[in-house]
């Protein structure tokens, strides 16, 4: 894939992780855990599109922290409300299976939502000039 169609895709997805977790719980068969593990997968395949674009070797992992660190080390200027997105890491490795943590309420869901759609926009915006 070249580049450019490799950012698309990626974008794509994030998009498609954020849809879903915006349809928030229809019914009990939703959980917001899933709702959440939506939202975490939204922002990691945004900052990965990211990464992308500005040519950033990254690795295959799940932790928001290290992706915003190896962007803000390759000169990448974070907004401190898409580094507080850091916290949804957790909601693809902890809350991902059924364990021993506490349930998801939906104040906690909307804030891992709101933290997605900061960082969905925030890449969006500075992919503008390249996504068209």
């Amino acid at each position: 894939m070249d580049n450019l169609k490799d950012i698309k895709e990626w974008m794509r997805r994030a998009e498609g992780n954020l849809a879903r977790a915006e349809r928030g719980k229809i019914d009990d068969r939703f959980l917001f855990e899933d709702l959440c593990y939506d939202a975490q997968q939204a922002t990691e395949k945004a900052l990965k599109a990211l990464c992308i674009a500005r040519h950033i070797s990254f690795p295959w992992t799940h932790s928001i922290a290290e992706l915003l660190t190896i962007l803000e080390n390759k000169g990448e200027n974070i907004p401190e409300e898409v580094r507080e997105a850091e916290r949804l890491t957790v909601y693809a490795t902890d809350t991902k299976y059924p364990g021993d943590w506490e349930p998801i309420e939906e104040e906690e869901y909307l804030e891992a939502l709101e933290h997605a759609k900061s960082v969905f926009e925030w890449v969006s915006e500075e992919l503008k000039n390249i996504i068209k």
